[in-house]
């Protein structure tokens, strides 16, 4: 019932009087948030104010309690997903939580339908600048999937070997937005802004020798970006990504819509 199309349904059954306001009232309390056990608090109520459902962080959480949070919120989305979820915490839940389906590179589990058609126009490209940085390059492709998006993948085309980026020109040219995934000195994003009519995400990694601090060192790298239009997120944060994304192309469509 977090849905606006279900919501509006229900309001309107009440307005043409199939529903009584008592009925719908009991489908509404627990709109704002749910408990569940001691330990959280399910945000019912993202998707009415971002588009968004909550999603799961999953380190930190035993699997016994993502499991119960994953409970409690498929019953209100048609998707539920958990990110940061290692294979052996994957094992665990398995056993609980039935039709769970796991990305075992973006270290995401999900409840969702076997195809996810796109519900918004516009290509998200994602392009990384190695293998290495896969991991969270999967992160925001399978997150931006998940919410509805449509993904173009680009991998291991980094500046070492900046031919294997040119010569894929054609995923630059034909993206709305572009999420650019990058470790070592960060170089990557700035190269493809500078090719680039779109929004450019760029995403650090921690894939680097010492110097690299971590991811330190390319997040600074592309916060000094002098091609223009580059946003940065934090180190490997390729959910953080997707989501700026998929805002985006949102916020196009329903512009576009308003027209």
């Amino acid at each position: 019932m977090t849905q606006p199309k279900d919501l509006h349904h229900l309001l309107q059954a009440v307005a043409q009087g199939e529903i009584s306001p008592e009925f719908a009232l009991d489908k509404l309390k627990d709109l704002a948030y749910e408990s569940v056990g001691e330990f959280a608090k399910i945000d019912n109520h993202r998707a009415l104010r971002t588009g968004f459902p909550e999603v799961i962080w999953g380190l930190g959480k035993t699997p016994d309690q993502i499991a119960q949070i994953m409970e409690v919120m498929r019953q209100h989305n048609p998707v539920v997903m958990a990110t940061r979820i290692e294979p052996e915490v994957y094992e665990l839940l398995q056993a609980k939580v039935k039709g769970l389906r796991y990305y075992n590179l973006a270290r995401i589990c999900a409840i969702a339908p076997p195809t996810i058609e796109p519900q918004y126009p516009g290509i998200l490209s994602i392009i990384s600048a190695g293998t290495a940085d896969l991991p969270v390059a999967e992160e925001a492709a399978v997150t931006a999937e998940l919410s509805g998006f449509h993904v173009q993948r680009l991998w291991d085309v980094g500046v070492a070997g900046i031919h294997r980026l040119l010569n894929n020109r054609h995923v630059i040219e034909s993206a709305s937005v572009l999420i650019v995934v990058a470790g070592m000195e960060g170089a990557l994003p700035s190269v493809v802004a500078g090719l680039a009519d779109c929004p450019v995400i760029a995403v650090p990694t921690s894939i680097g020798y010492g110097a690299s601090f971590g991811g330190l060192a390319p997040l600074l790298t592309m916060l000094n970006s002098c091609a223009v239009g580059v946003g940065v997120m934090n180190i490997d944060n390729g959910f953080g990504a997707a989501m700026l994304a998929g805002k985006i192309l949102r916020t196009a469509h329903k512009i576009k819509n308003e027209l």
